[in-house]
């Protein structure tokens, strides 16, 4: 059955951030991720509009845990996909309440002081994935996890990652005592220093830098200093998370 124009009206309103919020849903995209999301219990997936070859794969999957879901053909999914080339399926999942208790001093925790590139975010939750850190916090100005260039660019790390939206402030003022480092490109260098089992990393806006405000908050600003010869200026945010990450983790298992 073609799908109708209430459907994708329905469908397409969750490309805007506003109808997001508006009825706690969101869309993913692609056989990888929606793929993951079938196979998990954090996001509950509402319904899955995908291609016959795709279900012909993973229906079973789907009637084991009673997801509905809806066979469409090529024409309909471009109609509906937030993607320049769609990938076989797409899923209309319900966001999750937000957990209220965090053990901050269990592990490290990253947070993002306004991060606006979606390709960042992404890409600072997947290393935040590999490098078994389990929180990304958004702060203020930081762009929405459930924007659609974000969840392409995690490669599913989302599903593992847990995603805080709170300030600095908040968390500064209930635990007063929790140690906050702030890549600076005039920190110290932070192979040089040894980290804390935990504490929070933060990552500053990719133009500005660490505001003024969370510089404040900041106990250790931390930088990674180029070799002599280096003719660069700076790094992208999500290749110095990456770097930074490996070195509050260097010579832990």
């Amino acid at each position: 059955m073609a799908l109708s124009k209430n459907t994708i009206k329905t469908l397409t309103a969750l490309h805007r951030k506003k109808f997001r919020q508006k009825y706690n849903n969101f869309i993913a995209e692609g056989d990888k991720i929606v793929g993951e999301l079938i196979r998990q219990r954090h996001y509950p997936v509402q319904e899955v509009f995908a291609l016959p070859a795709w279900l012909e794969v993973n229906e079973p999957l789907l009637q084991e845990n009673s997801i509905p879901f809806s066979t469409i053909n090529d024409a309909e999914l471009r109609l509906i996909s937030q993607l320049t080339s769609p990938n076989q399926v797409l899923a209309v999942v319900g966001q999750p309440l937000e957990e209220k208790t965090v053990d901050w001093s269990d592990n490290w925790s990253l947070y993002l002081d306004g991060l606006q590139d979606p390709g960042n975010v992404g890409t600072i939750l997947r290393i935040a994935d590999w490098f078994a850190i389990p929180r990304v916090i958004a702060g203020p100005g930081t762009v929405e996890l459930f924007n659609a260039k974000v969840l392409q660019a995690t490669m599913g790390a989302f599903l593992r990652v847990q995603w805080i939206t709170q300030s600095l402030s908040a968390i500064r003022s209930n635990h007063p005592t929790l140690p906050i480092w702030a890549a600076d490109m005039a920190g110290e260098d932070i192979f040089k220093l040894e980290a804390p089992k935990a504490g929070i990393l933060v990552i500053g806006n990719e133009g500005q830098g660490v505001s003024e405000q969370v510089k404040a908050m900041v106990d250790q600003q931390v930088a990674i200093i180029a070799p002599h010869g280096s003719g660069a200026e700076s790094l992208n945010a999500g290749v110095a998370t990456g770097i930074l990450c490996a070195a509050l983790r260097r010579g832990r298992a």
